[in-house]
């Protein structure tokens, strides 16, 4: 049961093939229940499926603070069909993630997200096409005022890949309010949105509601966005985008209903 609960298995490709999808299909476990419903308990929600808790790979009571994540993880539940896909439960994936592992050492991943903040992608601009330069402006310029005023860190702009290191003042000041957040969904949460769209800025966006996720993924895929509007979509690249904005939008509708 723990590869079902647990964090994806990198081993079973996130786009199939006609190929495959056979072999895919035959790791997945059967559906053993016919029921979810969500439960009451003392300190949140929990999922039972006939009746039953649910419980992460480390054995701990799959929790959820507020009954919206918890019926987000029913939801997840009661869409599977023949066999379980835990491709298709990014909410159920997360939340186990919080309980089993980001709970136990909240500090390292408080870390990490302040550390995408000295390469956030919103920095690091192109010096052409025009058509792209004025995007990039257009989308993250806003959203780079909005961290100064709002979050007192005065980001650093610069043209090219080549790393440039942010003032110490704006990491400490950044890093203020990541380390603020006492609550390990949330905390997973944002790490997730950090890790997908490469800018620690914008998940914080997301988590005061600066932005929603459908905006927020836009942004932060404004070069893509671009090239495919200059030469055309590449559809191995749109469908693995499809898959990571499936567990985007779990990420994103869970630190709207914990704001």
């Amino acid at each position: 049961m723990s590869d079902i609960l647990g964090d994806r298995d990198e081993s079973i490709p996130d786009v199939t093939t006609r190929v495959a999808e056979p072999s895919r299909q035959s790791q997945l476990p059967k559906r053993f229940y016919k029921s979810v419903s969500v439960s009451e308990i003392e300190n949140g929600f929990t999922l039972e499926l006939d009746g039953r808790s649910v419980r992460t790979p480390g054995r701990s009571l799959v929790a959820a603070p507020v009954r919206a994540v918890a019926e987000m993880l029913a939801a997840e539940w009661d869409a599977q069909k023949d066999r379980i896909d835990p491709m298709t439960m990014p909410a159920t994936r997360l939340i186990n993630t919080s309980i089993d592992g980001v709970a136990t050492d909240m500090q390292a991943v408080k870390e990490d997200i302040i550390r995408y903040s000295g390469s956030d992608l919103l920095c690091y601009r192109a010096a052409s096409p025009r058509g792209l330069v004025a995007l990039q402006r257009q989308h993250w310029d806003p959203l780079i005022d909005w961290a100064q005023m709002t979050l007192g860190a005065h980001f650093t702009l610069v043209e090219g890949v080549i790393h440039c290191e942010q003032p110490p003042e704006t990491i400490a000041a950044f890093g203020a309010h990541v380390g603020m957040i006492d609550d390990p969904l949330k905390l997973s949460a944002l790490h997730v949105v950090t890790t997908l769209t490469g800018s620690a800025v914008l998940a914080v966006a997301v988590l005061r509601g600066e932005q929603d996720g459908e905006s927020a993924w836009k942004i932060a895929h404004v070069d893509e966005e671009w090239q495919a509007s200059q030469w055309g979509e590449d559809a191995e690249a749109t469908a693995a985008r499809a898959v990571k904005f499936r567990d985007m939008k779990a990420a994103s509708d869970i630190l709207a209903v914990l704001a």
